[in-house]
């Protein structure tokens, strides 16, 4: 039985999800003259479906070529030629030298998308067939029941992971993502993330993500300083990461901590400067901070980004935006 993934993924194959772009796969001759050695004559190999010979030929030319013509054939006829031939290597190589040559172009940003689908097929196919019974597999097969919406099966397939290994960093955390994820779930499962959460940090005390959650899980249920806490580590463990710093200011915002709130918030901006909800507690924490003008600038900004029309927008909390006065 093909791997749950692997299915999925050549079944988009077949349905013609997958295919090389037609069009870009030109079977017209090619440009200029054809030589043993030439870029021409390595286009009219692979046109004839002798990919082998061809390859060579295409490998050793394509950074001579001149004619921008001549490029996008060898590219294509590149790519094409080392999929048929299971050669990933030479893919990925022609394709980064087409991205190179030719940025931003269409039909080269089609094909490698394909490209890159069908390498993943590949890969499935390899791990499925060579090493069944391994974590890698059974997390793949994890993965692509959830994109089914199989919880119960992929929560199983997490499980015997841990059975295997049980100290494998990130399993726990994909659990609680699992158990919250779930469209129809249980009264216990805040309860029961929070122990999959923990048992990850336990085993991996740097995994931002799930001090995140646990975070989020404790400013629900208005834990406020459990929140900061939780918030204020994943902030430290990961610089970048912008929700953090919002939830840790939206907590210190709920505390009255207002100045408090100011930087994580002026972070959060920031690192995501098109989130309204950054910008809007930005503007909550400066007016009770008594930094008038900014918060006036902040609640522009958030208005700008909710409005429309003429209605006036609710602010993320449901409430509108302070008055100034």
């Amino acid at each position: 039985m093909l791997h749950p993934l692997v299915a999925i993924l050549v079944w988009l194959c077949l349905a013609g999800a997958l295919c090389l772009n037609s069009e870009a796969q030109t079977s017209s001759k090619p440009t200029g003259t054809a030589t043993p050695s030439s870029p021409q004559q390595g286009v009219k190999l692979a046109n004839e479906g002798r990919c082998d010979q061809a390859l060579v030929i295409l490998r050793k030319s394509a950074a001579q070529i001149a004619d921008k013509d001549l490029k996008r054939q060898v590219g294509f006829a590149g790519v094409r030629c080392a999929m048929s031939e299971n050669r990933p290597d030479a893919a990925v190589e022609f394709l980064r030298f087409l991205n190179r040559e030719f940025p931003h172009d269409p039909d080269v940003l089609f094909v490698a998308v394909h490209t890159y689908s069908d390498l993943s097929t590949w890969a499935a196919q390899e791990l499925a067939a060579t090493a069944p019974n391994s974590y890698q597999a059974h997390k793949l097969n994890a993965e692509a029941l959830e994109l089914q919406g199989k919880w119960d099966e992929a929560a199983k397939e997490y499980r015997l992971i841990l059975q295997q290994n049980p100290r494998l960093p990130g399993i726990h955390f994909l659990l609680a993502r699992l158990l919250l994820s779930k469209p129809d779930p249980s009264p216990t499962v805040a309860v029961d993330a929070r122990r999959e959460l923990l048992q990850e940090i336990e085993i991996d005390p740097a995994n931002a993500g799930a001090e995140y959650i646990l975070g989020e899980l404790a400013r629900q249920e208005s834990q406020w300083s459990d929140a900061i806490a939780h918030f204020t580590r994943a902030t430290k463990l990961d610089a970048a990461f912008g929700d953090a710093y919002l939830g840790l200011g939206v907590s210190l915002i709920s505390t009255k901590q207002f100045s408090e709130a100011v930087s994580p918030l002026e972070t959060a901006a920031k690192l995501e400067p098109r989130n309204p909800a950054a910008h809007y507690n930005l503007g909550m924490a400066y007016n009770r901070s008594g930094r008038k003008q900014d918060a006036e600038r902040e609640f522009a900004i958030h208005r700008q980004m909710t409005q429309k029309d003429d209605t006036k927008p609710d602010s993320p909390s449901g409430t509108q935006p302070e008055n100034f006065n």
